[in-house]
């Protein structure tokens, strides 16, 4: 029996049917190839689990790319600062770039990123398409997804919470505090976060024997002004909730302005409960009862792990889930 052939871009360039110097641009995510080329090739280099190889003069760049698909939050701050202190830590910088599209980073992205060094890529909330994985792996980058959008790919490494759990928590929160009619905002159906959510609040209903009153789900995107619009359309329904789980806390402080612009009190009259803890949460008025998702631990795991992937470590586990907490303050009260 032959051993087995190494997999070099020569062997790629042969199997795809064109030059060395095609398949080197493709890896350095150069613009200048036709899309079925590109194509082909990156099949082949995610096939054959390319990587380029590393020289021993390869001394480590000091940097961390820290990629978002949007930064206007105080969520993504959170990361930021979980990513950055663990870098510090490292001896490392945190360099951030941000895509303005939840569709994953681009070509772009990846062209600016062939042209200086990093020692690994962390990817937040955001998209992951076969061809980017291919394009890293092949120039032998490490790289995690912190809260990835959809079900990461076999093999990626991926760092979130435990969204069913943390639903499941703050529904039996408020059917605990007597509530029954509980409405729920979620983020966006395409998220896998949001959907996690959403069967942990269907979970605890169905577990206490209540159904799950479709009217009393609503979408948001995890922002102030969809929970403040989402709520507003959760009390004009005819039969109104008596309590309001909101999938993240800003959309959980849109509620509140909901409430208050229609003359209602919280928690006297409306019992909400957000998702995050952010830092705003104890310092809101009432302060915030919700689910504590770990940001800056999050952030800080995939970045500690991509430096520790790029020293040649193998990771335990492709897929970590740190847990939720329900963090109880005054935004929440008793039914009668």
């Amino acid at each position: 029996m032959s051993a087995k052939r190494r997999v070099t871009i020569a062997l790629i360039a042969e199997e795809a049917g064109v030059s060395i110097p095609t398949v080197s641009k493709v890896i350095n995510g150069r613009p200048e190839v036709a899309p079925a080329t590109r194509h082909r090739v990156e099949r082949l280099l995610q096939e054959h689990g390319y990587q380029r190889r590393i020289s021993q003069d390869d001394t480590p760049a000091g940097l961390v790319d820290l990629v978002f698909a949007e930064i206007e939050s105080p969520w993504a701050m959170e990361i930021v600062r979980g990513a950055e202190s663990a870098a510090h830590e490292a001896g490392a910088s945190v360099v951030i770039s941000v895509l303005h599209t939840h569709a994953g980073p681009g070509r772009d992205w990846l062209e600016r990123l062939a042209a200086r060094r990093t020692d690994g890529v962390v990817i937040v909330a955001s998209r992951l398409s076969t061809g980017i994985q291919a394009q890293l792996s092949a120039r032998s980058l490490p790289f995690a997804v912190v809260d990835p959008e959809g079900e990461p790919a076999p093999g990626v490494i991926s760092v979130g919470a435990t969204n069913w759990n943390g639903g499941l928590a703050a529904t039996r929160h408020l059917l605990e505090l007597g509530h029954r009619r509980i409405g729920m905002i979620s983020g966006p159906a395409d998220m896998l976060c949001s959907q996690a959510r959403i069967d942990g609040y269907r979970a605890a209903l169905e577990t206490a024997g209540l159904p799950v009153v479709p009217d009393l789900i609503r979408r948001g995107t995890f922002l102030v002004e969809s929970g403040h619009d989402q709520g507003h359309a959760l009390l004009s329904l005819p039969e109104p909730p008596t309590a309001i789980f909101a999938g993240s806390d800003l959309m959980a402080f849109g509620v509140f302005e909901a409430a208050r612009q229609r003359g209602l009190r919280v928690p006297e009259d409306l019992s909400v409960v957000g998702f995050d803890d952010l830092p705003l949460a104890k310092s809101a008025w009432p302060p915030l009862t919700t689910v504590r998702q770990p940001l800056q631990e999050m952030a800080a795991l995939a970045t500690r792990t991509v430096l520790a992937m790029g020293h040649g470590e193998v990771p335990e586990t492709k897929r970590v889930e740190l847990a939720t907490e329900l963090i109880v303050r005054e935004s929440t009260a008793r039914y009668e």
